[in-house]
Parts: C-alpha cells; structure tokens; sequence
C-alpha cells in the first residue's frame, strides 16, 4: 500500500509538472494567431475548455499529493474516484495515439521530445489511477 501511496504522490507532482508545461502550450503552437480567426463565441469556448483541463489537472494533482490513503481507502467514492481519473487519462492516451493528427505540429527535436514526454506522463497517470481502482476493487469488503 506505502509503494501504491508514493505512486499516486509521483504522478500528483507529474501533474503539477504537466500544468506548468501547459502554460507553454500556447505560445509553442500559435494558440493567438490560430484562435484570432474563430468567431468570438467558439474562441471563448475554447479557451474556457482549456482553462477548465488545466484546473483539473491541477485538482488531480493536489489530491493525489495530499490524500493519496484517502484515494486507496477502498470506499465507493474513492473507488469511483480513482475510476473517474483512469478514465480519464486512458482516453486521452487513446486519442493522442488514434485521433490526433501531428502533420503539422512544430517540427523539431524538442517537441518530439515534449510530445513524448507527455504521452509518457499520460501513460504513467492512467496506469498510477488504474492500479489504485484495481487496488480499492480488491480491498472491497
């Protein structure tokens, strides 16, 4: 159980890493340039999206860096919980290798390198909540 603990602590950091890499995002794909030709609404709609994943990649860091015995307690909210965030990630791991189309993504070895390194993260934060749901099934009374 500590070895599971210290997992979910890692991958709350790795959220606090992603957010701040995130703040990057913007300026590295010409978010301004990009969203300046959409209608005013689709533009506020994108970007109220954007700010909503950052603060819940936020909040899933704090919890699991400061509750991670409250997310392996094995209680149905801890196990919807920890479910919710495997699911989370998994579809994101699932969209970044079937949906997203990087033809024109930055070219260059630093972004190989981020777009990696994120899916990498994206892998460890899917598997860390998956196995705290597999964990809190198992220690159901």
């Amino acid at each position: 159980m500590e070895v599971l603990e210290w997992t979910l602590r890692a991958a709350g950091i790795g959220h606090f890493m992603l957010v701040a890499a995130s703040t990057r995002a913007p300026k590295a794909l010409g978010w301004k340039a990009e969203l300046a030709t959409l209608r005013p609404l689709t533009r506020q709609i994108f970007t109220t999206q954007a700010a909503y994943i950052l603060v819940i990649n936020f909040l899933i860091g704090l919890l699991a860096v400061a509750a991670p015995g409250l997310l392996l307690d094995a209680s149905p909210l801890a196990t919807i919980v920890v479910c919710f965030i495997f699911a989370y990630w998994a579809v994101r791991v699932i969209l970044q290798l079937t949906y997203f189309d990087p033809t024109d993504a930055p070219q260059g070895l630093k972004y190989k390198v981020a777009e990696w390194g994120f899916l990498g993260l994206f892998i460890f934060f899917a598997a860390a909540f998956g196995w705290a749901a597999v964990n809190n099934f198992m220690e159901m009374p």
